[in-house]
């Protein structure tokens, strides 16, 4: 009879009587970026396998929008949260009334968080930089493997230079102007060591400057996306489990909306070294 109806239930009303929206809100900073991108690829595909939809949330034009995004569990608009944007403080989190989990930052006691191991990470890529020579080097530092990355070098005798970059900073223009003031800067490097978006912007501002990848400039990139592997070089990278991330996130935060605890709230999965051609000289 529905099928000859055409007759499609009320969502809306459904939703009402069992207190749930059925919606998920992530929460990133830019959409266009591609470790976010693939977050939500991954996480979508896995909340509507669940009987869940996405609502997708970007901040990167207004920090107040991640403050209205959390709101928006407060007042049952969405079930819960997956939360990857970073620019509220974490006190900002402590009111909400509702399941959040944090990817990759600490939000508080109540709140899980999935993270990749960084220290790890920041290891596997000095170890490389090491292993072809690296002597002066230069890093975009990112909380723990940043600190591991230098510890290590520096154990070894390397020269680090680190520039930081603004916590939420996501436009790739600002990257390559960036790069271009690194290599003015520092033109005796001799290794690079940045997230895959920087590590690109520095290839390209070191081919203008007439120097070789790797020969003159070894270069390791961190997160392992898509980008890593569709420009002319195929980067050597320490790569996120990013579909692993997105998709053990998504079930921690369903397993909280059906009432579950947590008591192990940290959840971290270890790095993998990728090598590409932005290493090894093979000349």
């Amino acid at each position: 009879a529905m099928k000859e109806l055409n007759y499609i239930p009320n969502e809306l009303a459904r939703n009402l009587l069992s207190k749930k929206s059925g919606i998920v809100a992530i929460i990133i900073p830019k959409i266009s970026h591609p470790f976010f991108a693939e977050v939500v690829l991954y996480a979508e595909a896995e909340l509507m396998k669940k009987g869940y939809k996405t609502m997708i949330c970007s901040t990167y034009s207004e920090q107040n929008y991640e403050k209205e995004y959390i709101n928006m569990l407060n007042r049952h608009i969405v079930d819960g949260i997956i939360a990857g944007s970073h620019m509220l403080d974490f006190e900002e989190y402590q009111g909400v009334q509702g399941p959040i989990v944090a990817l990759d930052r600490f939000l508080g006691e109540n709140i899980p968080v999935v993270s990749t191991n960084h220290k790890i990470g920041g290891k596997l890529a000095a170890e490389e930089l090491v292993r072809n020579q690296g002597a002066r080097v230069v890093d975009s530092p990112s909380h723990e493997r940043h600190y591991e990355f230098e510890r290590y070098m520096k154990k070894r005798g390397v020269t680090v230079y680190s520039h930081e970059m603004d916590w939420n900073d996501f436009d790739y223009g600002q990257y390559d102007v960036m790069a271009d003031m690194l290599m003015d800067k520092y033109p005796d490097i001799d290794g690079i060591f940045a997230v895959d978006m920087v590590a690109i912007a520095c290839i390209r501002q070191l081919l203008k400057r007439k120097k070789k990848v790797p020969r003159d400039v070894k270069v390791v990139a961190y997160d392992g996306t898509y980008v890593a592997k569709v420009g002319v070089m195929n980067l050597t990278v320490v790569q996120q489990p990013i579909e692993e991330l997105a998709k053990r996130a998504v079930n921690i935060l369903l397993n909280m909306i059906q009432g579950k605890k947590y008591h192990n709230k940290k959840v971290f999965y270890e790095p993998t070294l990728l090598l590409g051609d932005t290493t090894d000289d093979k000349e």
